[in-house]
């Protein structure tokens, strides 16, 4: 009598873990749904050659190398963003800067260092470089004139004449 007992327990067990609902409760699995979503509309919206801010080609046009303003931007770095980056390819908390203005747009660029937060947030590239370098490029506060004056800088590192 205790063998079919046990034996007809531990049919009733595997009965219902193999009948049970291993499924996530609707809850959770729609609010994935919401998530995957809202990440999908982001993603989407984001130009990785423009980046997220006010900066596109209607409002930032380059011409030959500004010399002035490349040394203005020289001083500036000097106090804000050479602590982390090199003007050589080297990275040291953040990546050098050699070849930048020939990777990405100067409106890519102008817009990250005024809106690093955001791109950060949206630019898988930036992302991959957080898991590179472990750290957040921080808002350093720039004004547009201060920003622009980097971009000239970087664009004289990189050899624009």
């Amino acid at each position: 009598m205790r063998k079919k007992l046990l034996a007809l327990t531990l049919a009733s067990s595997l009965f219902y873990v193999a009948c049970s609902n291993s499924e996530k409760p609707a809850t959770q699995e729609t609010a994935t749904t919401e998530e995957q979503e809202t990440t999908t509309d982001e993603t989407a919206e984001y130009d990785p050659n423009r980046g997220e801010g006010k900066y596109d080609e209607s409002n930032l046009q380059l011409a030959g190398l500004d010399a002035a303003m490349a040394g203005k931007g020289k001083t500036i770095a000097e106090t804000k963003c050479l602590s982390c980056h090199k003007t050589t390819d080297e990275r040291l908390v953040g990546p050098g800067w050699k070849g930048v203005t020939e990777r990405r747009t100067p409106y890519w660029i102008m817009n990250f260092i005024t809106n690093p937060d955001e791109m950060l947030d949206k630019d898988p590239e930036l992302q991959a470089q957080i898991d590179i370098c472990l750290v957040r490029m921080p808002d350093q506060n720039l004004t547009d004139d201060e920003a622009r004056s980097i971009l000239e800088f970087m664009r004289q590192n990189d050899g624009v004449k």
